[in-house]
């Protein structure tokens, strides 16, 4: 009810009187003024005027379940969407549901982790009121061999969805770290189940500095936040349900064909390697190359210094630029 109330409240010009949202919702009087009561608590700004109604002054930065299911606009992703004040982790979180059979496109939200983790086991610091920190459950029908191409689908669809909202020219360096300014702005992590060569859930779990003003020393300098950039704070759900509408469709796209065969340009466009010297960190073979884009498959591209195209599968190696993180 919450979620029907704030959208009726965001789309009406002027007051709500408390006997339409009664008829709306099939509920009562006292139902209603309850649930004006928690948002206001929630950091909602509505004003009462009796004989008027309820107008809606302003939003705040509210991240609570009511609040996405109000701005979630898409058909087959962010739904149902499940939004926790703290947890260890939204990618354990969505496992679990995973588990209890919950449906392609559950969205798990977090305030803050207490648990958060990024790629090779490193722990990822999500305070509340600073980030966006959440996971997607998908079931593709893939084998999963194949699975790890999704890490790119979601970093396409973040990179949009952030650039929708704010304007900023952030890239992508591969395989899924989302960077502006040389910085790392965003970090995914694609986790799955998998046995006998089925695919039973995929987790993409991501995480976004959006409103931090500052980070800790040791990673001052290869790490950003939207507010660092812009100067301005952002609405956490509105880029939420924005990044879900951008990733329903770079999902859909993939779906067709399963691999990167038709968003391969898309992805290419902010490749910050493109073009440019990386030093691919395997086991006990560092070496250097051009890197040339990738293929359908996600993999890197790199050329060496005889000639030969190497190709870089995520989650093998590293691959950074030679002086320094980009």
């Amino acid at each position: 009810m919450k979620a029907e109330i704030i959208k009726k409240l965001k789309e009406t010009d002027g007051y709500v009187s408390g006997q339409q949202l009664c008829e709306l919702l099939g509920v009562s009087r006292t139902a209603i003024w309850k649930v004006i009561a928690q948002l206001r608590e929630e950091g909602y700004q509505i004003e009462a005027v009796r004989h008027k109604g309820y107008r809606l002054l302003e939003v705040g930065d509210v991240l609570t379940e009511a609040e996405c299911k109000s701005r979630l606009s898409g058909r087959r992703l962010g739904n149902p969407v499940y939004c926790f004040a703290e947890t260890d982790s939204t990618n354990i979180q969505a496992k679990l549901l995973a588990e209890k059979g919950a449906p392609e496109g559950t969205l798990v939200i977090a305030e803050s982790q207490t648990n958060g983790r990024g790629r090779r086991g490193r722990g990822w610091v999500s305070p509340p009121g600073e980030g966006l920190w959440f996971s997607l459950v998908l079931r593709p029908r893939i084998v999963p061999a194949t699975a790890p191409v999704l890490t790119l689908v979601a970093a396409m669809a973040v990179a949009a969805g952030i650039e929708d909202v704010s304007g900023l020219p952030v890239g992508i360096k591969w395989p899924n770290d989302i960077v502006l300014s040389g910085k790392k702005l965003v970090g995914i992590l694609t986790e799955l189940s998998a046995e006998a060569g089925q695919v039973h859930y995929v987790v993409v779990g991501v995480g976004i500095n959006v409103n931090m003003s500052g980070f800790a020393e040791e990673i001052r300098d290869t790490a950003t936040s939207l507010y660092l950039e812009s100067g301005r704070r952002v609405n956490r759900c509105g880029l939420a349900a924005v990044i879900m509408k951008r990733m329903e469709q770079y999902y859909q796209t993939y779906l067709t064909t399963c691999d990167l065969s038709n968003l391969m340009e898309t992805y290419q466009e902010r490749l910050v390697n493109r073009n440019r010297e990386v030093l691919v960190l395997a086991p006990g073979n560092e070496h250097k190359g051009i890197c040339e884009g990738i293929d359908e498959y996600g993999q890197l591209l790199v050329r060496l210094a005889d000639g030969s195209i190497e190709k870089v599968m995520s989650g093998e190696v590293s691959v950074r630029g030679v002086f320094g993180y980009v």
